[in-house]
């Protein structure tokens, strides 16, 4: 019996476990750490990891790769759209608007949505997980972008589903690295706090954030995002070689897919040599198109000219950070780097540019963020003992929850979760109902998602009281372990009830009242509860008297039908 974490990554991804030891990456039946994420059909074959990759020049139709960023999502979604400009194998909408990616497998063509080619590429990693350790893979912990919305955390979960695999939490890749820092330097640690920058830049993604250490605690305090990596610098490079190839040879490399591909491998070897040399390199490229050989060559200088809007991008991800964090530079301990992209000179300049401090390379670039997800999910499982570390976690988005009118009172609407709250954790709002009313939750800022919605749930069997007056609902809007926004329960509490709680009630409030929002339109007020930034469960249940437990129906969600059921629970808290 054995856990893991998994650093599931738009270009490949990595698989750490917690042994006896300590925490070891394993590596994959190549004996590479890194297993590309993609998925190849080749008759009855199915290839997965490191052959996939390989065969991709010669299968292009029926080798799949980038489907991490389409996770969740619609056919007409721009995102995807954009998305889909990157990707050779072909893509159609299914009846349902959901993405299939269409292959011939099985000597006839098949389409398969991105949640089941993660399940592909989980299950190759479950497997090469087994035989590394010699043993049976029970409980993992999956990292994810701090950016994914509720609808793509679900689509993560299920396709971990599908494979078999018992996620106990997923878990922000900014927060796994933070953790995968802190566990080991907890004996430099204080009861002053030590304020950690954390940058995270990879082949699509720019994800940086600010974090708190104490003896034997982390807590998240910001974070920001930007959608760009190491892939644009590489874009950027095609661009100016595709110009100049075609001048020279009369070859447009861009309407060939095989030759765009071939362009992209090559340029990404020259991206990497130019990380340590400022000499100019060479660009050789043999048979590139209709056996005509082509060569080039650049500089570092040109390619920073070249991706110069990019490194804009990337220095107002930096200078957001600073202002959402709050945090001087005088506050700030140190800048941590992890991420290939973070290797580039350019953006190590702008790092000590805007923080002021030099980047450290204290972590293992590419292998932090499996090895911080390995040892979260050696916290949590019962089956290994390690010592405790408390991580709070945030929630990256503003959440609102919005309830019909009733009578005279207008509908309401309250700020539940402002942005970078606490999470896992857990709040009480009290609405005063005479019937059934539906509560919708949405995401109270602009999220890189077309749909705001997060759900509408139905409250059924709401009833006034002997007097014909309304009754105290009880609703509970909890971010669980997942980072995932519902609502948990609902509960009737009878209005004699609730008057002889009231002197308790009164209590508890002015205890919590850092957490108390004011009463807002529909006669609503609300109680934070905290959930200890521990597992959902671990928060504790006011009770005032007698409650009845509603039955709650989801009657809109964004999700798909499978794995519906984690969506609600009409009960309270495990």
């Amino acid at each position: 019996m054995s856990v893991i974490g998994i650093d599931f990554g738009n270009e490949s991804c990595y698989v750490a476990a917690a042994r006896s030891g300590g925490i070891e990456t394993l590596a994959n039946d190549y004996s590479l750490r890194a297993t590309p994420s993609a998925v190849a059909f080749d008759g009855k074959k199915r290839i997965i990891g490191v052959a996939a990759k390989n065969q991709q020049v010669t299968n292009m139709k029926n080798t799949v790769g980038g489907f991490k960023r389409l996770l969740g999502r619609k056919f007409n979604d721009p995102h995807v759209q954009h998305e889909l400009t990157s990707i050779p194998a072909r893509v159609e909408a299914r009846p349902d608007g959901s993405i299939g990616f269409k292959v011939n497998y099985l000597e006839e063509d098949q389409h398969f949505s991105p949640e089941q080619l993660t399940a592909m590429l989980f299950t190759k990693l479950k497997e090469t997980s087994a035989a590394a350790m010699q043993t049976q893979v029970n409980d993992c912990v999956i990292a994810c972008p701090i950016f994914f919305t509720n609808a793509e955390r679900r689509a993560l979960l299920d396709a971990a589903q599908i494979a078999g695999l018992n996620v106990l939490r997923l878990l922000n890749e900014t927060t796994a690295t933070a953790l995968a820092y802190g566990f080991y330097k907890n004996d430099l640690f204080e009861e002053k706090p030590k304020n950690v920058i954390f940058i995270d830049f990879g082949h699509s993604a720019l994800q940086v954030s600010a974090c708190s250490f104490t003896k034997s605690k982390l807590k998240m305090l910001a974070s920001t995002w930007d959608q760009i990596g190491g892939r644009d610098f590489d874009l950027a490079m095609a661009e100016y070689f595709s110009k100049e190839f075609q001048e020279r040879y009369k070859i447009n490399a861009k309407t060939n897919a095989r030759a765009t591909l071939r362009l992209l491998t090559e340029i990404e070897k020259l991206k990497k040599q130019m990380s340590a040399n400022s000499t100019k390199l060479p660009l050789n490229i043999e048979c590139f198109w209709e056996d005509i050989d082509v060569s080039s060559s650049m500089q570092r200088s040109q390619m920073e000219e070249l991706c110069a809007p990019v490194l804009q991008r990337v220095e107002q991800t930096f200078k957001r950070l600073l202002a959402e964090s709050k945090l001087q530079l005088d506050d700030i301990h140190s800048v941590e780097i992890v991420g290939g992209s973070s290797r580039i000179p350019s953006v190590k300049q702008l790092i000590e540019q805007v923080f002021n401090k030099p980047a450290s390379t204290t972590l293992n670039q590419d292998e932090a963020v499996s090895r911080g997800a390995a040892l979260q999910c050696a916290i949590m499982s019962p089956a290994v003992r390690v010592r405790e570390f408390g991580v709070t976690d945030i929630q990256n988005y503003a959440v609102k929850v919005l309830w019909d009118s009733e009578g005279t009172a207008g509908p309401g609407e309250i700020e539940i979760f402002p942005q970078f709250h606490a999470s896992p954790f857990s709040r009480l709002l009290t609405i005063n109902r005479k019937g059934p009313f539906n509560v919708s939750i949405v995401y109270g800022q602009q999220i890189p998602y077309p749909d705001q919605t997060i759900g509408v749930w139905k409250v059924k069997d709401v009833k006034p009281n002997e007097r014909g007056e309304g009754q105290e609902v009880k609703l509970k809007v909890r971010i669980n372990n997942n980072g995932i926004v519902l609502i948990s329960s609902a509960t009737l509490v009878e209005k004699k009830e609730a008057e002889e709680a009231a002197a308790a009630a009164a209590a508890a409030e002015q205890a919590a009242s850092e957490e108390k929002l004011g009463e807002q339109a529909g006669g609503a007020s609300n109680l934070g509860e905290n959930a200890d930034g521990q597992q959902e469960g671990s928060d504790k249940k006011k009770k005032a008297g007698k409650a009845t437990e509603l039955p709650l129906e989801v009657s809109r969600t964004r999700v798909q039908p499978r794995g519906s059921e984690q969506l609600h629970t009409a009960g309270g808290p495990k």
